[in-house]
């Protein structure tokens, strides 16, 4: 009987994220996202029903898809909200990619690298202070439309 060895579960900490951002100046920044504490993206179908003679029941076809995502980093970085700010007071808004890659060198099953494509900001704290937190943090929510795989796991060793 084979199972899943612990080794080769995947360590949260054992990663990295980048953006690569042209500006609205035409500047292309490739920021490494050390301040990052967490990162997820989804995907979600988007189907519609469809029903049909001689079935009763209601079937689906998938008909896209939707990505959305969210992160919580550390409140040290001023990007995301020039990024905003630029939208706000010159109407640019800035489409970026993130790479975000997992990679712990106990597993056996090696890298997985995701490249979101044109990230979207939805949401972006603009000021923040909190006499009770030792560290500030902040929740930034985004859209994208694009992926890319270049990198997937292999199958881990089995017990």
């Amino acid at each position: 009987m084979s199972f899943l060895r612990a080794q080769d579960t995947i360590s949260g900490q054992e990663g990295r994220a980048y953006a690569t951002i042209t500006t609205a100046s035409g500047q292309v920044i490739n920021e490494e996202m050390f301040y990052i504490k967490s990162l997820e993206a989804t995907i979600e179908k988007e189907k519609s029903e469809v029903k049909t003679l001689g079935r009763r029941g209601t079937q689906h076809k998938a008909t896209g898809w939707t990505g959305t995502g969210s992160m919580t980093i550390y409140y040290v970085t001023s990007t995301f909200r020039q990024i905003m700010y630029d939208y706000i007071e010159k109407g640019i808004d800035t489409y970026f990619d993130i790479v975000v890659t997992n990679e712990d060198q106990t597993s056996s099953v090696g890298p997985q690298t995701v490249v979101l494509k044109n990230v979207n900001l939805d949401s972006v704290v603009i000021a923040k202070l909190d006499t009770e937190s030792e560290t500030l943090d902040e929740d930034i929510d985004f859209t994208f439309d694009g992926v890319e795989l270049p990198e997937t796991f292999k199958k881990p060793v089995s017990g």
